[in-house]
């Protein structure tokens, strides 16, 4: 299933099915995720929203009983295949979860952990990666006087911010984020819709969300799931107000869900 458009997909899924033991959680699903696009994803509770995000860089592979069949391309390579490192997609494809997941260091420490384990040593150049990353998500006015306080002690929204900054750091080509503003106030969440606007210049961008007009807001492209099948795909503004089927439609103006 194909949005509209003439933007080159970054992402490829094709006839994706993947189980966890007895339990089908998708079913066939065939998308076109267009790059430096915002991409969200909606459906019901259980649909198979999280299981799509989740394989689109092997998560879901750790998860004992996980089975998958169909493929992903990413720039047209199978990210299943053998030539492909799972730790580096991981670097490539970044993950924003839907709670804010600081590690119990300093804010500092939290930004560099990623450039320190792709080898950068310098303390200049962790420096500058830890400046620029905490520009973009604009954090650095708020934080710049205390990198070495406790991420913990930051605001919920500055959390979320802060983890978004240390995907950033390694350089990655996707950010998935699964419902990464369901726990914030709204001037936070506020904060998060216009960052993600702004990202998707650099970065590609799919998004979990129950929030139908967060979606209508932020995205480009959605998408429809219901019981682990893609029902519909196309450009948001389309899909909000002309939706092909009755099921999305019945989605989108509250009928069920």
């Amino acid at each position: 299933m194909t949005p509209p458009g003439r933007v080159h997909p970054k992402i490829i899924t094709e006839d994706l099915s993947v189980s966890f033991g007895e339990t089908e959680a998708l079913r066939g699903v065939s998308l076109r995720i267009p790059g430096n696009r915002v991409t969200v994803l909606i459906g019901p509770s259980g649909c198979g929203k999280t299981t799509l995000l989740r394989s689109l860089n092997r998560l879901n592979e750790l998860t004992p009983g996980a089975h998958r069949t169909g493929r992903i391309l990413i720039d047209g390579v199978e990210i299943h295949g053998p030539e492909v490192d799972p730790t580096e997609l991981r670097r490539r494809v970044g993950m924003i979860f839907q709670k804010s997941n600081p590690f119990p260091q300093s804010i500092y420490e939290n930004v560099a952990y990623g450039p320190r384990l792709n080898g950068v040593r310098s303390r200049a150049q962790l420096d500058e990666v830890i400046e620029s990353s905490l520009r973009v998500v604009g954090l650095w006015d708020e934080v710049r006087g205390h990198l070495r306080s406790s991420a913990l002690a930051l605001s919920g929204g500055q959390q979320q911010r802060l983890c978004i900054a240390r995907a950033l750091a390694v350089g990655p080509e996707v950010l998935l984020m699964d419902e990464p503003a369901t726990a914030l106030d709204p001037a936070a969440t506020g904060r998060i819709e216009d960052l993600i606007y702004e990202l998707k210049s650099s970065v590609t961008i799919v998004m979990v969300t129950h929030n139908l007009q967060q979606a209508a807001r932020v995205s480009d492209v959605t998408a429809f799931l219901y019981r682990g099948r893609l029902v519909e795909a196309d450009l948001t503004r389309t899909m909000f107000t002309s939706p092909r089927m009755p099921e999305t439609e019945g989605y989108i103006t509250g009928r069920f869900g």
